[in-house]
């Protein structure tokens, strides 16, 4: 027993150290004074020029903005869709919320020329081109079904006679939905809203397919780069960028354990 125990504690921290060992040597390498591999010596040099490329920051901004508009529609359009699903009874629930999952499942690579060829079709029908906007309506198709797998779950644990009680109580309709319902179903929100904005953030594959000419966010800059020889300040935007969702990720799992201790307490 105790030897599958040390196999297993092996076993996991090799998994780590293959999964979070690339990062280590990014932050590490942003320390670096030289702009190679090699270790020229420690230096806070690119963190400050990270914030002095114009180019970089305008493609940061327009990730951001993307990533939190794209994350807040597709968390009403996913909470509405997903109580709407709850609605149904039986067979139409179970294929509603299967068609509803293949766009997780579907490669974004069919995703991204699908709707390339959407907007394509449109723009010469209505004569715009693609850009912010296209991206933006591409990064919300396919947000808004982590935002439905997230709610559901939520909504099947909910005692469905809470909303009744709240009417009951005097509350109207809207009340006792905001009040009651998406009170109980915010942790569900939250974390469709949060994997949203990851996944938002980084995706290029369709964002490459649907931003036009004009309009350039973090991950295709950084792959036109590619092409040329990656600069420094990328290794210190990425350090910055990992510290913040680490951040984020940290403040709330505390949040949520305070939560579940006062309804333990409530109980």
């Amino acid at each position: 027993m105790k030897k599958k125990s040390i196999i297993s504690k092996i076993y996991i921290g090799l998994i780590l150290f293959f999964l979070y060992s690339p990062i280590a040597v990014m932050i590490v390498m942003s320390f670096n004074k030289g702009k190679t591999i090699v270790w020229r010596g420690f230096s806070l040099k690119w963190y400050g020029e990270v914030f002095n490329d114009r180019t970089i920051m305008e493609a940061l901004g327009n990730t951001l903005l993307i990533a939190v508009l794209a994350s807040l529609f597709a968390t009403i359009l996913g909470t509405a869709a997903a109580i709407g699903i709850s609605n149904f009874k039986g067979r139409k629930r179970a294929v509603i919320q299967n068609i509803s999952n293949i766009p997780i499942i579907s490669p974004d690579i069919v995703m991204g020329v699908s709707l390339m060829l959407l907007f394509t079709f449109l723009g010469i029908i209505f004569r715009f081109e693609m850009g912010f906007g296209t991206v933006l309506i591409s990064h919300i198709c396919f947000c808004v079904p982590f935002v439905v797998l997230n709610v559901i779950p939520r909504i099947r644990r909910m005692d469905p006679s809470l909303y009744d009680a709240a009417r009951d109580l005097g509350c109207n309709e809207w009340q006792a939905f905001f009040k009651v319902v998406i009170h109980e179903l915010m942790p569900g929100i939250t974390s469709g809203f949060l994997m949203s904005f990851t996944y938002s953030l980084d995706d290029f594959i369709i964002t490459h397919f649907t931003q036009g000419a004009k309009f350039q966010n973090l991950s295709t800059v950084i792959y036109a780069m590619l092409r040329r020889k990656i600069p420094p300040t990328i290794n210190a935007l990425s350090a910055l960028l990992f510290l913040a969702i680490i951040t984020i990720m940290i403040f709330i799992n505390i949040r949520d354990r305070h939560e579940e201790k006062r309804r333990a307490r409530n109980i």
